[in-house]
């Protein structure tokens, strides 16, 4: 198979009906497996990650990365964002995981990419990775992500899991 990086094709991102498409940033981790012999969320600190940038970045089958989003973002009191990712990227086997943006968080969202497809799969930076659903709530939450001083509060870069 040849891969041609000129391909002037993008994956769309921008305002859709009732959300936003956002963009892959240039910056990705990826995990060391050779020094592993099974992953524990509660010990992600002992983990080691190669720090990636690049316009393409390619994830090994049945492997993952960390990533960001291009944008960075500030959630209202009022407003929960569920995230999804984008079928052009599923329909390749590549599946995306990012948790809610709850009420006042605000910071980079930190992307799991997870390649179920039996060959690699390139993500591309500067494109369009996934959707974010807005949901307002018909009043304001009481306690909000900032009030709880959440540990992924504004976050500038890619952040493995904190316990």
């Amino acid at each position: 198979m040849h891969w041609r990086p000129s391909c002037r094709a993008k994956i769309s991102y921008g305002v859709s009906s009732y959300g936003y498409d956002f963009r892959l940033a240039d910056e990705f981790k990826i995990l060391d497996f050779d020094a592993l012999n099974y992953l524990d969320p509660k010990r992600m600190d002992k983990v080691r990650f190669r720090s990636f940038q690049g316009k393409v970045c390619i994830i090994a089958p049945n492997s993952f990365v960390l990533a960001r989003s291009h944008e960075y973002f500030r959630i209202p009191r009022d407003v929960l964002v569920l995230c999804q990712g984008k079928s052009t990227y599923a329909r390749c086997g590549l599946v995306l995981n990012v948790t809610p943006f709850e009420p006042e968080w605000e910071g980079f969202a930190t992307i799991s990419l997870i390649n179920g497809a039996p060959v690699p799969i390139c993500v591309h930076a500067g494109e369009g990775i996934a959707q974010i659903i807005f949901i307002r709530a018909e009043s304001e939450c009481v306690t909000s992500y900032a009030d709880r001083r959440g540990k992924y509060q504004a976050q500038k870069k890619i952040e493995p899991s904190r316990v």
